[in-house]
């Protein structure tokens, strides 16, 4: 036995409320002839004739009664099953696992994501704390946030701080040992701590002024591929580090590290949530895309004073 096509029940209930195929098929946005074919289709189906037709009245056959009953009842079920579906994508619940960086990931992303569970206390997460550029087609991860263009354009970005980027940093001990630099070239004559991304290591760095690139490849006797290490060793005053100003902010508000070179334009460090494709876009990730903007603006403010 084949299934029986939702539409064809549709027609046939439809047509029994109204006492007609042609309100049927408007009713359905259909042509006449393709609610015809319905019916015959679920007659053929069923073995059974359902309507008792002349020219000008349709009616019930003692089958068709019967099947009226059962034919609305598995409408109603499948919508409430739609309903049910829809309703529970509206509710912001369920598990969300996702992935952040390192050193902002620890220090501020953990805990607003605490602030939203206890605002939504029936999501749960998972979350996986790396500078690894996680893949989304392959880790069990929905969504990543992270720094960075996109590479691969067939992935969802939306932007949560597109306007960030990197800003040279020391430990007021470092420069009264060393000194400022007060150029680009200058960073050679210094200990840079360096960064490893997807095994990379970032020792060109750019700046800008007057819209005169200026790049340098830099040398340290440190390097890591975890961002909070970077941090870390910048605050001892092991040497200079060039982080996204999302990382350092509460560090040179409260003057443990000292902002270099600000005349020049920094590299942009857009900060994004990622998914890998629109129906990833749930009532909860939505959710929380607007929680982490309103961190993001509250923690941007200037201070007073």
């Amino acid at each position: 036995m084949n299934m029986v096509r939702i539409e064809d029940l549709q027609v046939f209930v439809r047509a029994a409320e109204t006492g007609s195929f042609s309100a049927a098929a408007r009713e359905l946005d259909l042509t006449p002839a393709v609610a015809s074919a319905a019916l015959k289709r679920l007659e053929a189906e069923l073995q059974a004739r359902l309507f008792i037709r002349s020219t000008r009245s349709l009616r019930l056959t003692s089958d068709g009664e019967r099947y009226l009953a059962h034919a609305r009842q598995a409408l109603d079920a499948l919508a409430s099953g739609q309903e049910a579906i829809h309703r529970d994508k509206q509710r912001i619940s369920g598990t969300l696992s996702l992935s952040m960086p390192s050193d902002l990931g620890r220090n501020q992303l953990m805990v607003w994501l605490d602030a939203f569970q206890q605002q939504y206390p029936a999501v749960n997460v998972q979350i996986r704390v790396s500078d690894r550029l996680a893949d989304l087609y392959r880790q069990p991860v929905d969504i990543a946030l992270r720094y960075g263009l996109l590479e691969d354009s067939s992935l969802i970005a939306l932007p949560l701080v597109p306007d960030n980027r990197r800003v040279l940093v020391a430990a007021p001990d470092y420069l009264a040992r060393h000194g400022a630099p007060q150029t680009p070239a200058q960073l050679r004559q210094h200990n840079c701590l360096r960064f490893v991304l997807n095994e990379v290591t970032h020792e060109r760095w750019h700046f800008q002024l007057a819209e005169a690139d200026h790049t340098v490849t830099i040398h340290g006797d440190r390097v890591s591929d975890d961002g909070e290490v970077v941090r870390r060793w910048a605050l001892t005053g092991a040497g200079i580090a060039y982080k996204s100003r999302l990382d350092v902010l509460p560090d040179i508000r409260a003057g443990r590290l000292i902002a270099l070179l600000p005349q020049y334009t920094t590299e942009a460090a857009p900060f994004y949530l990622i998914c890998a494709h629109r129906l990833q876009l749930s009532p909860t990730v939505i959710a929380l895309r607007e929680h982490l903007q309103a961190c993001f603006n509250t923690y941007l403010q200037p201070e007073p004073g």
